[in-house]
């Protein structure tokens, strides 16, 4: 049976469980061969460390892009992460035009606000360039503020939303031209959290929750969605993926929480025999 074959675009943080560190191995672990484009190299990551190096790549992005083209390569899945700057959504979306086929799968994971706040550097029309990236996927997984944010809204914390919000900022992102968005971070009570997914080709919302812990890490986005990639490439229905992908997060920050000295990032490391499980 032929390897499925998924590139991810994303930064290299070289310490701190994040971007690439995680996509990499999470991917891999799941069967999937896993290319790369690095956009940036940083010493770690920007959540909580200082006096950190940063190398731009995103020169080297279109000579990557031309030199796979003249090989002919053919990917399963695109997978984009963390984008530093409106060049790189350019880019990207170049990347998406060269390389997308009938059958493959394009999924974007729009970084680039938290908590009702864009991330330090982006301009504020970064959410307008990338809602135009977002309508080239077929699956996006923002947060709340990211989606309030690329549909021009205000954003609303948990305690001004409820089942009809979320439901209909789901269809208005659809407008923005992606089939399948996902809401990540969706509390409708206190000590639950998850995802929910709408899929317009069958009008559906499909949703899963799990424990809601109440702790911060660095990266966890990264865990979730590299996990829920790797379940859609390998051909699992939206249900069972936001399942094995909610379930492989939480089982990374329980891991995690009586650890100190692991605030940079989660310990996925430890529970991919149960991500592989799940996959069985």
């Amino acid at each position: 049976m032929k390897q499925k074959r998924l590139v991810t675009i994303q930064d290299i943080s070289c310490f701190g469980k994040c971007s690439i560190t995680v996509a990499l191995p999470v991917i891999s672990a799941m069967g999937i061969e896993c290319a790369i484009i690095p956009t940036a190299v940083l010493s770690t990551h920007t959540g909580g460390f200082t006096g950190y190096t940063f190398c731009d790549l995103t020169d080297e992005i279109p000579k990557i892009r031309d030199h796979w083209k003249s090989l002919d390569l053919r990917f399963d899945a695109i997978y984009t992460g963390y984008l530093g700057s409106k060049q790189q959504l350019e880019l990207v979306g170049d990347f998406f035009d060269t390389f997308r086929t009938p059958d493959n799968m394009i999924f974007v994971d729009p970084v680039m606000a938290d908590n009702g706040v864009l991330y330090g550097g982006f301009p504020q029309d970064f959410p307008k360039g990338m809602a135009a990236l977002c309508s080239k996927a077929d699956y996006i997984v923002p947060n709340l503020t990211e989606a309030a944010f690329m549909l021009g809204e205000e954003f609303h914390a948990p305690a001004t939303y409820d089942e009809s919000y979320i439901r209909g900022l789901l269809r208005r992102l659809r407008d923005l031209g992606c089939p399948n968005p996902i809401v990540t971070g969706v509390c409708y009570e206190s000590s639950r959290q998850g995802v929910v997914a709408y899929l317009s080709e069958r009008d559906e919302f499909v949703e899963y929750f799990s424990e809601n812990i109440p702790v911060s890490y660095h990266g966890t986005g990264d865990v979730f969605s590299s996990s829920l990639c790797g379940a859609l490439t390998k051909g699992f229905t939206m249900e069972k993926a936001l399942k094995i992908a909610v379930d492989y997060t939480v089982a990374s920050i329980r891991e995690t929480v009586d650890d100190p000295d692991h605030f940079y990032g989660v310990k996925f490391e430890n529970v991919i025999p149960q991500l592989l499980d799940s996959l069985r």
